[in-house]
């Protein structure tokens, strides 16, 4: 091994075995994450597409349920079927059916949130403290079910309203009941998709998984492969669980659902054959192979989309028939022919399945309630510091109390102390421009019909800005909430603008406190054993896949794979956390080369595992890689150097021998202190 203008070399003489080109210098690393304060992240807008869909859905949900239960009971209790409505927002990528059962149970978690809140409303205190408590069991049960945004805080948000409610014990049953209607309209309008097109979820996520693909093929060769790299197991994983989710028994053998999961196979192995082509290249690939990824997106639903497979004759002349690149080619080509068929057999290439549809549930809260997951300390830090906000709010003598811990669960859900601190000032700036614009409309003498139409376009426009902009999303955000809850319980305009200001900024303190004080470390600690454990995983792969022995079965190998990249993509996410958990940052900035080296070795052990002709190894020759994987995993574990022997002469996998070289020297370099951030 020796130096090359600061980039790792492979001085090995032995020739390269034929279709792979030798391994002499190591693709450059990425910029490590670099969570900031300021200007940009506080007033910038997102990349991404607006949520048209999301607003439009939460929009309609809002102005029903308000309306209805206005109609027929009061403008108080409508306030609760408009918050009860907010259903709407989840579940929103997911296959219909899995939906329909996922939805059912936010809304009954929704609803006793309101009994929660009705039933603790005898003393600020008792209210204070149930708030809490909801926030804190919402956070562990969002997380562990992996409910995405906006997670707990609409259920914070109903209770501490509820809390308002007139009515008292005796009301709790009919606010409940309210919020059920509520929750029943948000379903309605969620579930009114599968009238139009029943399998759009699942088509959109192999969709992105192709897209993303697109976008790594596209930064081969640039200093962003590492991220387009993670950002593309993403989608693929994502994909993987919501073709899962659709699964249903009488669309499972139909020959729609068999063409799916025949593309996600080949998006899914195409990412893996990427991953040796972006670690064995410095140049850019042609434009025309990131363009047919594209276009084999578009054909997830329009199979007359497909492009042809000669388009990529051009990229293949004058390549070696068994190199890289021209392996890679060859199976998009092939995948654009399975794109283009409609008449897939179900026991062709996509069905064979070795997952259940959802992880049982008592098994997943379990997951999330253990000492190893970042679930458990993430729900106690929110719901402590929502109960301390509360019970703050009241000891300061605030009677509109309930604001301070609603915003304190808005901007702890930014996860790290950076996040935080951006989302309070976001939060902050927002609500400030928001609470000027609710006392307008709250001064105009509307009628009830006004206040539900107002109510709901607020709602509309804040969910479809809230996917590029926080802080502009809290501008109608703010005006909406103060809507619901003078309708729940009236007050004076100019004393509920005046509180809400104060009541933010002391909320937003609030929970910046609350990420800093409370386990601000869990991430950071839990990040060596981490890179253990995926090491573990890599290690055991290899031995299995490389072992000439072992005759791995598909179903082991869609497990073993599964396994891998869930732990690959466990490493990046417990990073970019504890990363942005400042001060702490500069303990765990080294460590970016030890974890872009550990995510390069676990996909190059994937990539082993897809292939279809792996060249035997010896015994001794996976018998000394293993126990190099043993070292790395112990020195990262006893923060030390590891004491890496000779490693194994392994020709035929020549870049899995310089990540694992790469991986120990990056280790030594981090144990002595000398790392810079961007080595």
């Amino acid at each position: 091994m020796g130096l090359v203008n600061g980039q790792e070399t492979d001085d090995s003489s032995s020739p390269p075995p034929e279709g792979r080109p030798p391994a002499r210098i190591r693709a450059r690393i990425a910029e490590r994450p670099r969570p900031r304060l300021d200007l940009r992240a506080v007033f910038g807008l997102a990349p991404g597409p607006w949520g048209w869909t999301r607003g439009l859905r939460a929009g309609i949900a809002m102005s029903l349920s308000f309306g209805l239960v206005a109609a027929l009971f009061s403008p108080s209790l409508g306030s609760l079927a408009a918050l009860g409505s907010m259903t709407a927002l989840y579940e929103r990528n997911t296959p219909y059916a899995h939906r329909a059962a996922s939805l059912a149970l936010i809304a009954a978690g929704f609803v006793a949130s309101v009994a929660v809140g009705s039933l603790s409303a005898v003393s600020p205190w008792s209210a204070a403290l149930a708030i809490g408590a909801v926030a804190g069991t919402a956070t562990w049960a969002c997380q562990s079910l992996r409910v995405e945004a906006p997670g707990p805080f609409y259920f914070v948000l109903v209770c501490a309203i509820a809390t308002i409610v007139p009515g008292g014990i005796a009301a709790v049953p009919q606010h409940a009941g309210v919020a059920a209607i509520g929750a029943g309209v948000g379903w309605l309008v969620s579930m009114s998709g599968v009238l139009l097109r029943s399998r759009r979820p699942e088509e959109r996520a192999v969709a992105a998984a192709f897209r993303h693909l697109g976008a790594l093929l596209r930064a081969v060769g640039t200093p962003r492969v590492d991220h387009a790299q993670h950002d593309a197991s993403l989608a693929v994983a994502a994909a993987w669980r919501i073709v899962l989710q659709a699964q249903t028994r009488g669309h499972r053998d139909s020959p729609r659902a068999a063409r799916l999961r025949a593309l996600l196979r080949w998006v899914s192995d195409i990412h893996l054959m990427a991953t040796e082509v972006t670690l064995g290249r410095t140049t850019p690939l042609p434009g025309v192979v990131a363009d047919f990824a594209d276009d084999l997106a578009r054909a997830v639903a329009r199979p007359e989309a497909s492009p042809a497979p000669e388009r990529l004759d051009g990229a293949r002349r004058g390549l070696r028939p068994r190199s890289l690149e021209s392996r890679l080619y060859r199976l998009l080509a092939r995948a654009a022919r399975s794109a283009r068929r409609l008449d897939h057999e179900v026991e062709g290439r996509g069905v064979q399945l070795y997952d259940r549809r959802t992880p049982p549930l008592l098994d997943s809260l379990r997951s999330g309630w253990s000492s190893e997951s970042l679930v458990r300390p993430t729900a106690l830090r929110m719901g402590i510091t929502v109960a301390v906000a509360g019970l703050l709010a009241i000891l300061l003598g605030f009677e509109r109390f309930y604001w301070v811990p609603i915003t304190a669960a808005s901007v702890l859900q930014g996860g790290n102390v950076v996040l935080t601190a951006n989302r309070s000032a976001q939060r902050a700036i927002g609500t400030a421009v928001g609470v000027v614009l609710g006392g307008l409309i709250l001064a105009l003498p509307l009628p009830l019909p006004a206040v539900v139409a107002v109510a709901a376009l607020l709602q509309a426009l804040a969910q479809t800005v809230l996917p590029r902009s926080f802080c502009y999303a809290s501008i109608a955000l703010t005006p909406m909430a103060l809507l619901l809850a003078y309708t729940a319980a009236p007050y004076p305009v100019e004393l509920l603008v005046r509180e809400r200001i104060v009541d933010t900024l002391v909320g937003s303190l609030v929970g910046v406190a609350g990420a800093l004080l409370l386990w601000r470390r869990a991430s950071a600690s839990r990040l060596p054993q981490t890179i253990a454990t995926t090491l573990r995983t890599s290690r055991r792969v290899l031995l299995e896949a490389l072992d000439p022995d072992v005759r791995l079965g598909p179903e082991q190998r869609y497990r073993l794979r599964r396994d891998l990249r869930a732990d690959l993509l466990r490493l990046r996410g417990v990073y970019d956390s504890a990363v942005g958990d400042v001060p702490r940052a500069e303990h765990t900035a080294p460590l970016w080369p030890v974890v872009i080296a550990a995510q390069r070795t676990g996909y190059l052990a994937l990539a082993t595992l897809a292939a279809e002709d792996v060249p035997p190894t010896t015994h001794i020759t996976l018998q000394r890689l293993g126990l190099a994987f043993d070292e790395l995993s112990a020195a990262l574990r006893e923060r030390r150097a590891p004491r890496l022997g000779a490693l194994p002469s392994m020709p035929d996998h020549p870049r899995l021998v310089m990540e694992v070289r790469a991986l120990a020297a990056a280790l030594r370099t981090a144990a002595a202190g000398r790392g810079s951030p961007q080595s």
